[in-house]
């Protein structure tokens, strides 16, 4: 065998990789399936936590229990850090102890989560998502 065909062997195998890589990485982030975008459900309670971290943020809330049993918490899913900054979020927009309603679309599958929609704090500053101008869901096609 040549030194030409080897290394186009060995070439053929690198970009083989690379692809076997990049689709791993594209897999990787999820689609907004999960949510249903149909539904809001408002919570009403405490931030635990808010994590302004890539790829996306989160806030931790707590919700009393009506019926007096233990408080449930919830992961509600935002934008990136870098599009709530460029839509006037801050790291510290949300710290814990706030109280606030957060309205979100629920998970389909009933777990105590959701994406996020927007959320009011006491004094009645409204913290929105502008990628849902209109109401409309995102990521999903509009059919004329």
């Amino acid at each position: 065998m040549g030194v030409g065909r080897a290394l186009r062997g060995v070439a053929g195998g690198l970009a083989a990789l690379a692809a076997v890589g990049l689709a791993g990485e594209a897999s990787a982030h999820h689609s907004f399936a999960m949510f249903d975008q149909n539904k809001q459900v408002s919570l009403v309670g405490t931030v635990k936590e808010f994590q302004f971290t890539n790829p996306h943020a989160f806030i931790e809330i707590i919700t009393p229990n009506p019926d007096g049993g233990a408080p449930t918490e919830y992961s509600v899913e935002l934008n990136s850090p870098n599009n709530l900054r460029r839509q006037g979020w801050k790291r510290d927009s949300l710290k814990p102890g706030d109280h606030a309603t957060v309205v979100m679309n629920p998970l389909r599958d009933g777990k105590h989560g959701g994406l996020f929609v927007s959320a009011t704090l006491p004094d009645g500053k409204v913290l929105g998502d502008q990628t849902k101008a209109g109401g409309r869901p995102v990521n999903v096609p509009v059919v004329q």
